[in-house]
């Protein structure tokens, strides 16, 4: 048995038992028979590893349960975590365990916390964005069931808005289904090999009604004379193109711009930049700008739609293909969104 710290209780105090017990024996024994024997370097000897022994024993299971007992009263550990193995005397080192185990379930009771403040948050921000088109269709049903139905002009124009209303339902519903499927990996991906420069300029071409209502420029940072082929799912990767530049678009100036790059940043890797020169977003949003819902604007943005999912779907569709995406944004001057892509051969 290796002698450490975890024994200097026990051995110092059988070692005063042991020393005390042996002389008052001996004291005992020379009056009595007026000789001291040999045989009492062999009592002591006994009498040390015995006392050591029960004390050490019955002192660690003494500081066991008393910990277990302080564990369960203050209602933070769980006993049943407490690894018995651990549990010395030697108080310094105790000390430090139930220190170190108390700081790791503090850190685990934080994170669960954060973790439902995130729930909360998440669940009224799902309320939020669907609660909006259902009263809305449940509006117009209801005007339409008092008798606004009789009028044909009327119930035509209701029902086309409270067909968009659902057509506004069915399109967060999808979105959340498809995050579902990317966090639990159930999202088959499509890879094959394709243009990038083309697949932009498809988007640019998609968009490009919706940029003249703010008059942005979409544009590529310089001209591109031959194919640069990825190896990837084209229809995701369009859906994060198109996410990324409708955000662009979103947040953008009046008379601005939404520049994408194309870079070799490896032999076996292309790097994807998506820059505007929009409002920019604060240093303290975007550790959150990828959540479900997250808005960094409570009103302006709201009034131009969006699911609030079209960042969260961009991040778990790169991921989906084992590569990164990054941010970099300075608030009044505009963003940088980037993601990597494998080459194609």
């Amino acid at each position: 048995m290796k002698y450490t710290r975890k024994y200097n209780f026990a051995a110092s105090t059988s070692l005063l038992i042991a020393l005390f017990s042996t002389l008052a024996t001996g004291v005992f024994l020379y009056f009595l028979i007026e000789t001291v024997s040999l045989w009492l370097l062999l009592f002591f000897v006994i009498l040390f590893l015995f006392s050591f022994f029960v004390l050490q024993h019955r002192v660690e299971k003494f500081i066991f349960h008393r910990i277990k007992k302080i564990y369960k009263d203050v209602r933070i550990l769980n006993e049943k975590d407490f690894p018995k193995p651990s549990v010395t005397t030697d108080m310094e080192v105790l000390t430090r365990e139930v220190e170190n185990y108390v700081n790791v379930k503090k850190l685990e009771i934080e994170t669960l916390n954060v973790r439902e403040n995130y729930r909360k948050e998440f669940m009224g921000n799902v309320s939020h964005e669907l609660k909006t088109p259902l009263f809305t269709v449940q509006s117009y049903i209801l005007t339409l069931l008092d008798g606004a139905m009789k009028d044909k002009k009327v119930l035509k124009e209701y029902l086309r808005r409270a067909n968009k209303g659902v057509e506004r339902l069915i399109y967060i519903v999808k979105e959340l289904d498809m995050i579902a499927k990317l966090e639990v990996g159930g999202l088959v991906l499509n890879r094959e090999n394709f243009d990038i420069i083309t697949l932009v300029q498809n988007v640019f071409d998609l968009l490009e009604m919706k940029a003249k209502k703010k008059n942005i420029s979409l544009v590529f940072d310089k001209e591109y004379p031959s194919q640069i082929v990825v190896n990837a799912d084209r229809e995701r990767v369009e859906q994060v193109l198109t996410n990324l530049i409708v955000n662009s678009l979103k947040y953008g100036k009046q008379d601005g711009t939404t520049e994408v790059s194309i870079e070799n940043i490896l032999k076996s890797k292309v790097l994807v930049r998506v820059t505007d020169n929009g409002e920019g977003i604060l240093k303290e949003n975007i550790p959150r700008i990828f959540e479900r819902f997250y808005r960094i604007d409570k009103s302006g943005s709201r009034k131009e739609g969006g699911s609030g999912l079209g960042l969260s779907i961009v991040k778990h569709i790169v991921e989906a293909h084992n590569e990164k995406i990054y941010i970099e944004s300075q608030f009044g001057v505009g963003s940088e969104f980037s993601f990597t892509l494998e080459r194609g051969k």
